[in-house]
C-alpha cells in the first residue's frame, strides 16, 4: 500500500525541506565548493552562494560563541519553519489540499522563519546592535524569499496534521 499524501502533514513536509536544506547547503563543504567553482556576478552563482545562507560549522578558528551563533540561526530556521508553517493559516484554510494557497503560506513560512532565525541569531553575538540585528533579518528574509518556494513545493498536499 503506498502511504501518499494521506499521512502527509503540510508543516511535516515543509520541515523536512527546511532541514536537508539546511543540512545539504548550509555545510561547510556546499559553501567551500560554491565560493571556488562559481561566479558572484551572474544569477545562478548569486543563487548557489545564496543557498549556503544558513551556514553551520565546526570551525574551531572562530570563536565558540561565534560558532554557536552561525549553528543557531541553522537551528532556529528549521524551528520557526515549522511554527510558521503551523501557525499560518494559508494551508488550514484551504478548501483542497494543493492549493495556491497552501504554496504560498510554505513560501512566507520560510520568509519568516529566515527573517526572525537571523535576527535572534544576531541578539548572541559578540557585539550586537540594532543595525546588525536589521541587516541579518532582512539578509533572512531574502534568503527565504529566493529558497521558500522549495518549501512551499514541500508543504503541497499536506493536511493541517488535526482532522
Amino acid at each position: 500500500m503506498a502511504l501518499g499524501n494521506r499521512y502527509k502533514t503540510a508543516p511535516g513536509a515543509g520541515t523536512i525541506a527546511a532541514l536537508i536544506l539546511v543540512l545539504v547547503f548550509g555545510s561547510p563543504w556546499y559553501r567551500d565548493w560554491a565560493l571556488d567553482n562559481t561566479n558572484p556576478d551572474t544569477a545562478g552563482g548569486w543563487w548557489l552562494r545564496l543557498l549556503g545562507w544558513p551556514a553551520w560549522s565546526f570551525d574551531t578558528d572562530d570563536s565558540l560563541r561565534d560558532v554557536i551563533v552561525g549553528d543557531l540561526k541553522a537551528i532556529l530556521l528549521v524551528v520557526l519553519t515549522f511554527v510558521f508553517l503551523y501557525l499560518l493559516p494559508g494551508s488550514q484554510l484551504a478548501r483542497a489540499r494543493g492549493t495556491v494557497s497552501q504554496f504560498l503560506a510554505g513560501w512566507a513560512a520560510f520568509i519568516f522563519a529566515g527573517a526572525f532565525a537571523a535576527l535572534l541569531a544576531t541578539l548572541f553575538l559578540t557585539n550586537p546592535s540594532l543595525l546588525g540585528a536589521f541587516n541579518a533579518a532582512g539578509s533572512g528574509a531574502g534568503y527565504g524569499f529566493f529558497v521558500g518556494w522549495i518549501v512551499g513545493l514541500a508543504s503541497l498536499g499536506g493536511w493541517r496534521g488535526t482532522r
